[in-house]
């Protein structure tokens, strides 16, 4: 994905609301929100060329995602390098606590394992103790972090980095935790998702990419014929663990032309 906003144990009602838009070349073949035939208790997208998932969740309720870095001129693996999607699929097919699982990952050979991969955020959740324990760890970042309780935001740089789009889908998520139905809050959330307008040009992040491709990635829905939004995903995770996930997946002309697909799952309490 290459926008999240989310918030932990930061409401009555829900454990987890999370919000994120997942940007990639229309190009790249890629399975929409099913229920993966080679591990049946994984639920997400499925990237067809790497293998991997932006998103998942197993019905035991581990839940990851995972982005991109962007760091234009930095010398980093080749393309067929390991695939950051795995690091998804890991996660949720894993037992231990996210903090554990991450510092695995962080130790594995000396740390030289992260390093083969290029630049990236991983978010883990996973049920503990009688709530909901998230991590995130980054081959950007020296240690992997508990997540506090709160608000969150986190696109193609470090965790609450305060790109204008990231500030933006945070507010809309915390006005969204105000609505009385889930069916509400999650068409809040969508409807932050599906902004197509670019900031202002004072107001752009300096990412070292051009000025004309920061303006287009500082949308929350990157609009564009060759790359741009693919699919919008909001989870909801409630008090006694049950999950609403709902995605929609999208074309090169965006919300204009309508989702390619909406589908809805839940999942009782595991």
């Amino acid at each position: 994905m290459c926008l999240i906003a989310f918030a932990l144990e930061a409401h009555p009602r829900y454990r987890l609301v999370l919000a994120g838009n997942r940007d990639e070349f229309h190009d790249r073949p890629a399975d929409p929100l099913a229920w993966w035939s080679d591990a049946p208790d994984v639920l997400g997208g499925r990237d067809l060329q790497a293998g991997g998932s932006w998103m998942a969740l197993h019905r035991t309720g581990r839940l990851a995602a995972v982005t991109n870095v962007r760091e234009p001129g930095r010398a980093v693996p080749p393309q067929g390098g390991p695939s950051r999607g795995e690091l998804v699929r890991g996660f949720v097919a894993g037992a231990d606590e996210p903090l554990a699982h991450a510092q695995a990952l962080a130790v594995e050979s000396g740390g030289a394992a992260l390093a083969g991969y290029r630049g990236f955020n991983l978010l883990g959740f996973a049920p503990t103790a009688g709530r909901l324990a998230g991590v995130w760890l980054s081959n950007r970042n020296p240690e992997p972090r508990p997540l506090a309780p709160g608000i969150h935001g986190l696109s193609n740089h470090l965790l609450n980095t305060p790109w204008p789009k990231v500030v933006a889908l945070k507010g809309v998520l915390a006005r969204a935790l105000a609505e009385s139905s889930p069916t509400d809050l999650i068409e809040t959330l969508f409807d932050g998702l599906a902004d197509t307008r670019p900031v202002a040009d004072e107001m752009l992040p300096d990412t070292g990419v051009p000025h004309e491709r920061e303006r287009l990635l500082s949308a929350p829905f990157v609009l564009d014929s060759d790359y741009g939004t693919r699919a919008s995903t909001v989870v909801l995770v409630d008090a006694h663990g049950a999950v609403t996930v709902a995605e929609r997946t999208w074309g090169p002309a965006g919300p204009a032309g309508g989702a390619l697909t909406e589908r809805w799952v839940r999942l009782a309490a595991p």
